[in-house]
């Protein structure tokens, strides 16, 4: 079995700070920094009919700084093994990868709470990670096994868990869905924001607009957010939008343009849009602007419309794990020795993730009538239609396990 190194956030809180910058040697003789905190700036918003935007600085502990680059790198990590899985033909049907994009979840879900929910679109993955699936359970769905979050019955974009209402595979449909989970947060009064993620590809789709629409009349605790990462498919947002200032886009919605490659912007901007709609203000709108390094999905190359220049000049000057390591080490929040120890820990944890994901089985036919109701009366168990053999007794998974 391998070895397991343990958190690096987790060793760090456990040593004693002598002297600010010193390293402190740990048994394993990792050299750890001991500066407590930063202060960065951010690259300015630009803003539609608001008066005041997020803070244009923030301050980042060590701690923070070593969970949310563990964060990006597993992340990165989970889409580079679905992206191999894919190629070995393990991973059949649609695999859209997050690779690029991940300053926008990772941020985001730093200033989220557990009472916040998200839905999104098919560029799950890393996502369903962070709202709690472990590495396991996102690259099992994808193989379609047993131990994925929906029992390998859903695959790439139908992934789900708590407060996590999916990825979905029809384009748009996740925003007006995100209006009612609001509307959910609402009726309830449980303070919950809903954050209903959707990219410039569907920015046109007529559903947002009434989604928009009906969630400023009833002023929901909805923040939509749209992530830019420049193409839907394999068409610039040039070429498809009339107004590509996607931020403005709500018309009387209020919106936040967001530098989506930077996890401190994506995280402020969080900060403001949950405080912004738990004030009782109404929805909100952010553009993220960021990039995609792979196709829009594995059976795109995603160089027939762009050039591979283009694409390795973003890898080199804004990807958003380079540029957020440069920052922490620069300003003495981490070593070098520290991130290789998280780097050592990540790739191990989904290499073991990826065995197992291949290895484990998948469901039995039995559980094509399992979950269909969350109650079964005893005298409806029986459902037609869905085996050769005949009619299926209705389980429930949840509760037989």
């Amino acid at each position: 079995m391998s070895k397991i190194i343990p958190s690096a956030a987790k060793l760090l809180a456990g040593n004693t700070v002598t002297k600010v910058g010193t390293p402190v040697a740990t048994a394993s003789n990792v050299k750890y920094s001991t500066k407590s905190e930063a202060t960065f700036e951010i690259k300015p918003y630009k803003l539609h009919k608001l008066d005041k935007g997020p803070a244009t600085s923030a301050t980042l502990t060590s701690q923070d700084a070593l969970k949310m680059y563990e964060q990006l790198a597993t992340l990165r990590r989970i889409e580079t093994a679905a992206g191999n899985l894919y190629k070995e033909k393990i991973i059949r049907g649609f695999c859209h990868l997050y690779s690029g994009q991940e300053a926008v979840a990772v941020g985001m879900h730093a200033a989220m709470r557990e009472v916040d929910s998200l839905i999104t679109a098919y560029r799950c993955h890393g996502w369903t990670h962070l709202m709690g699936v472990s590495v396991v359970g996102v690259l099992s769905e994808l193989t379609g096994r047993r131990t994925g979050c929906s029992r390998g019955k859903g695959g790439s974009m139908h992934l789900y868990g708590r407060n996590f209402y999916g990825g979905n595979g029809i384009v748009g449909a996740q925003v007006p869905l995100g209006a009612g989970i609001g509307f959910a947060h609402k009726y309830k009064g449980d303070g919950g924001v809903n954050f209903a993620l959707y990219g410039d590809g569907a920015a046109n789709q007529g559903q947002l607009f009434e989604a928009f629409n009906m969630a400023k009349l009833w002023d929901l605790p909805c923040v939509f957010v749209c992530e830019n990462n420049g193409y839907g498919m394999g068409t610039s947002s040039d070429r498809s939008s009339a107004n590509t200032d996607y931020y403005t886009r709500g018309d009387y919605v209020p919106g936040i343009w967001v530098d989506g490659m930077d996890v401190l912007a994506t995280r402020e901007a969080t900060k403001y849009a949950i405080d912004y709609c738990t004030s009782g203000k109404g929805p909100l709108l952010m553009e993220m602007e960021t990039y995609r390094y792979s196709g829009h999905s594995m059976s795109d190359p995603g160089t027939s419309y762009r050039t591979r220049d283009e694409i390795q000049e973003v890898r080199q000057t804004r990807d958003p794990i380079t540029s957020f390591k440069e920052k922490i080490l620069s300003n003495g929040l981490a070593t070098p020795d520290q991130l290789k120890e998280i780097d050592v820990k990540v790739r191990q944890l989904v290499d073991e993730a990826t065995k197992q994901a291949k290895s484990e089985p998948e469901v039995g036919p039995e559980e094509l009538a399992g979950d269909v109701y969350s109650y079964c009366p005893p005298e409806h168990t029986q459902i037609r239609g869905l085996h050769p053999q005949g009619p299926l007794t209705h389980i429930n998974v949840a509760q037989r396990n």
